[in-house]
């Protein structure tokens, strides 16, 4: 946010904004306070809120899904009988349902740098400061690009995400994991490149 804060607001500058997995809330926090620098947001397999489909709504719907996470951890720092406040993703999770295409230095490199990441469970702070209008959020142009053999987003959750807060764009990169950078970087740079001379160039 200091680095979107530090750009100058002129037509010239504008730039596209790409987030991946959680990364998806912190695009679409930058849309809401500087709509003018973003020329468009790319949503590679992430969360995408909007201004009638809160991150609470997201966020929720995937600690549901708490049951497929094998071997992670969860971090319970307001007590065992509250919701979890954070988790660690486990190796064999890490293996098998987010790297499990992509190549295997890029996995080994992966469980050597995991540490625990939030969960977003504080309802009240989340609604806080998770505040999507259409005055500013909408105003940008988004795109989203679906990993179809994504196993921590699945395809239908990504497809729920696209129903429920449509995006201008879709595209879809076929045999490509959680971690299309890495499975499938080709095709991902390719419509990145697509993507910013399009809406550049608007």
């Amino acid at each position: 946010m200091d680095f979107m804060a530090s750009l100058p607001a002129t037509v010239a500058n504008k730039i596209v904004l790409v987030g991946h997995s959680l990364g998806g809330l912190s695009i679409s926090l930058a849309m809401e306070s500087f709509p003018r620098k973003i020329s468009a947001v790319v949503f590679v397999a992430s969360a995408m809120p909007g201004p009638n489909f809160s991150f609470l709504n997201i966020s929720q719907k995937m600690t549901r899904r708490a049951g497929s996470f094998v071997d992670s951890k969860f971090i319970f720092e307001n007590g065992p009988n509250k919701s979890p406040t954070a988790s660690i993703l486990g190796p064999i999770y890490m293996a098998t349902k987010v790297y499990q295409l992509s190549p295997p230095q890029d996995l080994v490199l992966a469980m050597s740098l995991v540490r625990a990441a939030p969960l977003f469970n504080n309802k009240e702070l989340v609604n806080k400061e998770v505040k999507l209008t259409k005055e500013r959020y909408d105003t940008v142009k988004r795109v989203f690009i679906l990993c179809d053999q994504d196993l921590a987003l699945e395809e239908s959750f990504q497809r729920w995400m696209i129903e429920k807060n449509p995006p201008h764009e879709v595209k879809v990169i076929n045999g490509a994991d959680h971690m299309a950078m890495f499975s499938k970087p080709l095709e991902l740079f390719t419509y990145l490149g697509e993507i910013a001379h399009k809406y550049s160039s608007n």
